[in-house]
């Protein structure tokens, strides 16, 4: 009698790669795929962006839905707030003015010996308190399936003025910027208390074709006294504008017996800007606003209004910002590397 040690063998070898095979098969797609689709595509669409001569410089930003500090890398940092502060579709020239200002804005905040208004050890929030910044996962999220192309250009314009900040005086600049202006710009100190000698009213006639340049809001009289702390009373009338600012905005404004300036009117009734006009129908009171945001500095739509008639970003903000130079960042890094030692 023969011995069946050969046939068992061979059975089990059989049997053994009966059960290999379907994980042979699965074994190539589950390491390309890493089990999820998200996870497949997470390097390559949330890659950080490739932006040239990268300083040194971290920026610690509050980040406020996380209740953390991070420190970001200058220029991602920019393309981050770029990317969440001017619409991506704006021309070229207007986000590198974007960039530009945006670079500027945080290494005048980074050479402050004290952060004012942010927790400890942080020198920003993410908010408009400072600048928006958002990261790529944040922005992911809004521009869905045009994220790679909106961040290519947002990247490059960052690109284009790598190392370059704004200066008034060797100094940088305190750059504000805003979205919609009237039809002019506000001088510094007709909003805010300081006059900075480049933050001067001028005209910006491109931001009437901004879907924000007229808004139109309504109050109950009982909301409108509740929130200025004022007495209409029954003779239909408002209140008398009684001055008026360079920008053509609301300066002050009397009611009743009371005098309020039209920055205080726009933050209390959270207007979009301070140049209104209200009128009273019954018991409503209708605001008519133009322009939206503090009109100080540079107007992003008269921005792009700009880069639309061929002006470059230098022409840009050599025109919103009055008197000052395009200069390099590396002189100032020392100094900004003495403040955070300093803490």
């Amino acid at each position: 009698m023969k011995s069946l040690k050969p046939f068992i063998v061979l059975g089990s070898l059989l049997f053994i790669v009966t059960l290999l095979i379907p994980t042979l098969l699965v074994i190539p797609f589950s390491e390309k795929t890493n089990g999820t689709l998200v996870e497949d595509i997470q390097p390559i669409v949330l890659a950080t962006p490739e932006v040239k001569n990268e300083s040194q410089l971290d920026v610690a930003v509050y980040r406020t839905k996380e209740q953390l500090i991070e420190n970001i890398p200058l220029e991602q940092y920019v393309v981050g707030v770029v990317a969440s502060e001017m619409p991506a579709e704006f021309e070229m020239e207007a986000l590198k003015a974007q960039a530009l200002t945006a670079r500027t804005y945080i290494v005048q905040q980074l050479l402050l010996e004290q952060s004012l208004g942010t927790p400890k050890g942080s020198k920003v929030t993410d908010t408009v308190r400072h600048q928006v910044y958002k990261d790529l996962e944040d922005l992911k999220a809004v521009w869905g399936d045009d994220f790679e192309a909106n961040l290519a250009k947002i990247t490059e314009a960052v690109n284009s003025t790598s190392g370059e900040i704004i200066t008034y005086n060797n100094e940088p600049i305190d750059a504000q910027y805003f979205s919609t202006s009237n039809g002019f710009t506000e001088n510094s100190e007709d909003y805010w208390q300081n006059e900075f000698p480049y933050l001067r009213s001028i005209e910006s006639p491109w931001d009437k074709e901004s879907p924000k340049y007229l808004t139109t809001t309504t109050f109950t009289v009982a909301q409108f006294e509740q929130k200025l702390g004022v007495r209409l009373g029954e003779s239909g009338t408002i209140g008398k504008i009684t001055a008026r600012t360079t920008g053509k905005r609301v300066g002050t404004i009397k009611i009743g017996d009371k005098v309020i300036t039209g920055r205080q009117v726009r933050e209390a009734l959270e207007l979009p800007s301070s140049d209104f006009d209200w009128e009273r129908k019954g018991n409503q009171i209708v605001i008519t606003t133009r322009g939206y945001g503090h009109g100080v500095g540079m107007s992003q739509y008269g921005a792009n209004g700009m880069a639309r008639e061929g002006k470059t970003y230098q022409d840009i903000v050599k025109y919103y910002y009055k008197d000052i130079a395009i200069s390099a960042i590396d002189p100032y890094i020392p100094k900004i590397a003495a403040v955070a030692a300093s803490k």
